[in-house]
């Protein structure tokens, strides 16, 4: 433990997650050997600092080392700055020189964005990490170089394999002990120490006060994506040291500062271009989603015509979802049915409203018919019309509510059969209807055994 808080005060490493201290100490234990190391991580998370940490305490710490972006060498140079090259090789080549892995030899080559590399200059690599054999361009003469390599990306080269820009034996040769280097946001217990330590070194050199944050503060940065990891993390710490005048920085500052922090990163689908059968299956699925949202609005419609025509009110829904079934407590139940049974009770304070209302002129002129029996439609305080006379009310208490079924297999079922039945079981037809290949359809009548 005390040689790892050396390496970091060394190095500048700044954090103590899990994920952080187990890639420094796999580090520190592959170190004194000379197998190659595969780090992965996104960009920005410090995947160069390990390299020379390998480097630094390895046995090779004497010798040359030196960082390669393979993804800013051109493909038609990256062999020459490698391997070196002839006089004559090629049309600018004037003179002899000799590549990173001869002048290197007894050292590190860190190559950055191995996954960049070329699939010819790869091939060259693996035979330099199987036997240390090399050969120059326009040269037949082989040489042998003693170079460890140690290789980095931020890409997932297991995709790049399969997709046959990468070599699977070189992957697997190249990442005899890998290292993960942790994103940022994987380690969120560090970046209010992160970010103090950059604020800190920025004030120090700029001769200014550091600034301080706020509870409110720290969780924005603590919560937020960190797309570019640790270099966005400094860039935003130096931003605010000189941009705020306060040195006391709220979580309003900070986000009227940096409004990106605002933003949430949310997950999305990716889409395969090679999925055919699934991007038909939720081809599928939509037209099924899309037909139930013609039904409800059809019911709707069908609702609101019935309102209207009946001159009925729609009641305050906040006060209805308030209220429970009475199917679900049959004691409340009866006693709604006794009230409702009991036609002369209270009439003059249930039907006032109704009385002075329902006889147009002569009520104005002072009439007061009562009615003595309730009109049918109506509620028992005269004001809201309803739907359900007490009868009916009684029979729906009694009703049996049933789930409704939502399944997306069972509907894409129904709707594969409603196609086959419509257009009489010709399946191409049927398939044009459902928006799917015949081959689909066919293969969704055998998995869903439709007749």
């Amino acid at each position: 433990m005390a040689k790892l808080d050396t390496v970091k005060r060394r190095y500048g490493i700044v954090g103590r997650s899990p994920a952080l201290e187990n890639a420094l100490q796999t580090a520190l234990r592959v170190a004194g050997t000379d197998l190659s190391v595969l780090i992965t991580g996104e960009s920005g998370v410090g995947k160069e600092v390990m390299s020379r940490i390998i480097h630094d305490n390895s046995v090779r710490k004497h010798g040359g080392f030196i960082a390669i972006n393979c993804g800013a060498l051109p493909p038609g140079t990256i062999n020459s700055e490698l391997f070196g090259h002839e006089k004559g090789a090629y049309t600018d080549a004037r003179a002899d020189r000799k590549g990173y892995f001869e002048t290197l030899n007894g050292g590190t080559i860190f190559l950055d964005e191995i996954g960049e590399m070329p699939l010819q200059t790869q091939s060259y690599l693996l035979r330099i990490l199987e036997n240390g054999e090399f050969i120059r361009m326009g040269s037949s003469t082989v040489q042998k170089t003693d170079v460890r390599v140690v290789a980095a990306t931020n890409r997932k080269l297991m995709e790049r394999v399969q997709a046959g820009k990468f070599r699977e034996d070189l992957y697997y040769r190249l990442a005899t002990v890998p290292i993960d280097m942790p994103s940022l946001r994987e380690r969120p217990e560090d970046i209010y120490m992160l970010f103090r330590h950059f604020a800190n070194n920025f004030a120090e050199k700029q001769a200014i006060e550091p600034v301080q944050i706020d509870e409110e503060a720290r969780w924005l940065l603590e919560n937020y994506g960190w797309p570019g990891n640790i270099r966005e993390l400094k860039n935003v710490a130096e931003r605010v040291s000189i941009l705020s005048e306060a040195r006391l920085i709220t979580g309003v500052d900070l986000a009227e500062l940096m409004p990106q922090l605002m933003k949430r990163n949310l997950p999305t689908v990716r889409q395969n271009d090679g999925d055919t059968v699934g991007m038909q299956e939720r081809e599928i699925l939509y037209k099924v989603l899309f037909d139930m949202k013609e039904d409800m609005s059809q019911l709707k419609n069908l609702v609101t015509e019935l309102i209207r025509t009946n001159d009925l009110h729609v009641p305050d829904m906040s006060q209805v979802r308030s209220l429970t079934l009475p199917g679900q407590f049959p004691a409340a139940a009866d006693a709604i049915d006794r009230f409702a049974a009991n036609e002369s009770m209270d009439d003059e304070l249930d039907y006032k409203s109704l009385t002075r209302r329902g006889a147009g002129a002569g009520a104005r002129r002072g009439q007061r018919n009562k009615p003595t029996t309730p009109p049918q439609g109506f509620s028992r305080n005269g004001d809201d019309p309803i739907v359900l006379n007490p009868e009916m009310e009684r029979a729906y208490a009694q009703t049996e509510i049933v789930e409704e079924d939502l399944s997306l297999a069972n509907a894409e079922k129904e709707l594969i059969k409603k196609a086959l039945k419509k257009h009489n079981s010709r399946r191409k037809e049927a398939a044009a209807e459902l928006g799917i290949s015949e081959r689909t359809l066919y293969r969704k009548i055998k998995e869903y055994d439709v007749d």
